[in-house]
Formats: structure tokens, C-alpha cells, sequence
């Protein structure tokens, strides 16, 4: 096993605790309640929705190991506007990231969760696969997803890889013409990405890149590096950070896997889900598809009040969010397990 190979092992173990691909997809059902003292919000974004959830498992003609799935509200009649979600490496089980894809379809909105092989392939491949699922579902699917209105949203891996994807998506298929965005989470290497195509996104692309202050993994300077040379303008995209805290004994951490429910020891869903996360996408979501100028404040708020502050409990308030359309490395590159700078990252150039 090559030094690489080992990282991408050691990765998937952090992620989801098994480096084996899983032919059952099976969510958990134990997400009703949050960790720690605070609670779900009860209102306004990040609140759950109402719509219950339906779930479609059907074939990817690129990988017929395991079926990508449609998460949607149920009873649904009119085509939504679709999330596509790829998952980080290793997390190829929906039930990883249950309660994100749940919370997307209790607001009213489609997503599409697409597994590709953790061992075996290349990088390309997992492209490839991720690609032909996300079409496919669009094939098969018409009547639940509107391709007028669409997202890109990934973790570590994935997010490295919806960039490209995005940009084929929109280019090509001009899937969004009513609107888009991109929602990178702690992103891994961007491969299938030229300069060229990071100057030619779409004029009503959004962007909000989301790191993590104690994440170890992956490099922020690949999140910086995209956030830097796309061709959105600052007021259409915010870089956040997440860092940790604790409140009445209880440690609010701001890691890798924070966006992922189960798979790492305990982790579960907690108030840096709602508040941190699930917030700012349903205001990124509202702002772009239903183009709610309240909801810009919140989503792309460039730091405003109502974008970086969390919630208190028992006169202790959480760490705001740090929001900046200048971002800048807090750490040397190896202070993460996969650098900026190593040669398997084809962008390898552009780190600050």
C-alpha cells in the first residue's frame, strides 16, 4: 500500500469507519433528537419542514453496485428544484448524511445522493459514476426534478468534485437557467476543473464554501483556491468557517466530518448541523430558487448579524460563523493529512 493509498484509507475510516462498499443503503432512524443542550430551531431557516419524505433507489448504468437515491417530498405533483449531492470518500451509504438529505426534502426540494466505489477505479471514474447517476436521475425522473433550478452540494471528495461537475451540468446540459449554486464542504483535490472553466461559470451561479476550524484532513487552501479564481463576484458568494466551542460541558467541534450523522464514533446530528449547515442552505436555496432577497442576508450575508450568529443557552452563545471574501491559510500545509501542494491535487499551482 502506497503513503496515498494509506491517507485514502485512513480518510474513509475517519469518515464512515469501513473502507467496504455497501450494497445496502439503509439510513438510520435515530435522528429525531440533537446532541448537546441546544435544541433544533422551531422557526425561520433551519427549521425542519413539513413535507414528509419519499425515497426512490434505482439503477446507475455506470455502477451497479449500489443504487443512487432520490430523497423528495411526498405526494409531491410539480417538478422540484434538485440538490445533487456527492459524498465524501468512503461515504457511499445515504444514511451517513441522512440528515441533510432528509432536511432538503422536508423543505420542499428534491436531492439526489449518487455512491461510487471507495476501492478500485480512479479518480476519473468516480467522476464518471457520479455524472451518469446524476443524469439518470434526471432521465428517470421528470416529473419530481426541475432542472431549471438545481444545486451542487459535496463533502471532502465531493466537494472537491462538484465543482467540475457543476460546471458541466450548467454548460453543457444548462441544467439552472432559473438558478444554481454550489455548496462545497471541506473539499478534497478538484479534478476535471481547467482555469478556463472556473472563469465561465454561469452569471446566476451562488457560491458558499464551508470549512472547518479543527478539520485536519483536508487542506483549506483547495477551498480558498476555488473560492478565489471562480468567476462569481463577492456579492453572490461568502466563505464560511465553522469553529468549535463548547456550551454547558458539551463540545460543539467544528471537524471533518461535521456535515456527515453517524459513521465517526457518535457523531450525530447537533445544533452545528441546524445552525452551521442546515441554516445556510435553506436560506442559499430560498435565495436562489425562489430568488428571496431576505434570504441572501442569511445565505450571502457577507457577514452580517443575521448570518454568523448562533444560538445561546443558559446566557452562553455559540462561536459565530467567520465569514470573509478574503480568505486566507490559518495553518502550514502539513497540518493536514492531504495538502494543497501534493502531486496528486492538479491544482497543485495555485496554493497560497
Amino acid at each position: 500500500m502506497t503513503k496515498f493509498h494509506f491517507h485514502i484509507f485512513l480518510l474513509c475510516s475517519i469518515l464512515c469507519g469501513s473502507c467496504q462498499d455497501d450494497p445496502v443503503a439503509a439510513p438510520d432512524d435515530h435522528l429525531s433528537d440533537l446532541n448537546g443542550p441546544i435544541s433544533k430551531p422551531t422557526s425561520g431557516y433551519g427549521a425542519d419542514g413539513s413535507f414528509a419524505v419519499a425515497r426512490i433507489a434505482f439503477p446507475n448504468p455506470a455502477y451497479t453496485t449500489m443504487q443512487p437515491e432520490l430523497f423528495y417530498p411526498a405526494n409531491s405533483t410539480t417538478p422540484k428544484p434538485t440538490i445533487f449531492f456527492a459524498h465524501g470518500y468512503g461515504g457511499n451509504r445515504s444514511g451517513i448524511y441522512q440528515g441533510v438529505l432528509d432536511f432538503i426534502a422536508k423543505k420542499g426540494y428534491a436531492v439526489v445522493f449518487v455512491p461510487y466505489p471507495t476501492r478500485g477505479g480512479s479518480v476519473d471514474d468516480r467522476y464518471d459514476i457520479l455524472w451518469a447517476g446524476f443524469e439518470e436521475a434526471v432521465r428517470k425522473f421528470p416529473s419530481i426534478i426541475d432542472t431549471t433550478r438545481v444545486g451542487f452540494m459535496g463533502h471532502s471528495f465531493g466537494g472537491g468534485a462538484v465543482v467540475g461537475l457543476a460546471h458541466r451540468a450548467f454548460t453543457e446540459k444548462h441544467w439552472g437557467e432559473n438558478g444554481r449554486f454550489l455548496f462545497p464542504l471541506a473539499p478534497w483535490y478538484s479534478y476535471q476543473l481547467t482555469d478556463d472553466q472556473l472563469s465561465s461559470f454561469p452569471d446566476n451561479t451562488k457560491l458558499l464554501m464551508q470549512v472547518y476550524q479543527e478539520d485536519t484532513i483536508n487542506d483549506h487552501r483547495m477551498a480558498i483556491d476555488i473560492y478565489k479564481h471562480i468567476n462569481i463576484s463577492n456579492s453572490e458568494k461568502d466563505y464560511v468557517t465553522v469553529t468549535s466551542d463548547e456550551v454547558d460541558g458539551y463540545r460543539y467541534l467544528a471537524g471533518h466530518s461535521l456535515p456527515t450523522t453517524v459513521g465517526q464514533g457518535d457523531r450525530s446530528l447537533d445544533a452545528y448541523d441546524y445552525y452551521g449547515v442546515y441554516r445556510l442552505l435553506d436560506a442559499l436555496m430560498d435565495y436562489t430558487f425562489n430568488h428571496n432577497p431576505s434570504a441572501k442576508n442569511v445565505a450571502l450575508g457577507n457577514g452580517s448579524a443575521e448570518q454568523v450568529t448562533m444560538p445561546t443557552y443558559n446566557q452562553q452563545t455559540l462561536a459565530p460563523l467567520l465569514v470573509t471574501d478574503d480568505p486566507q491559510p490559518t495553518h502550514a500545509q502539513d497540518f493536514y493529512l492531504f495538502y494543497c501542494s501534493h502531486e496528486r491535487n492538479p491544482r497543485s499551482a495555485m496554493c497560497e
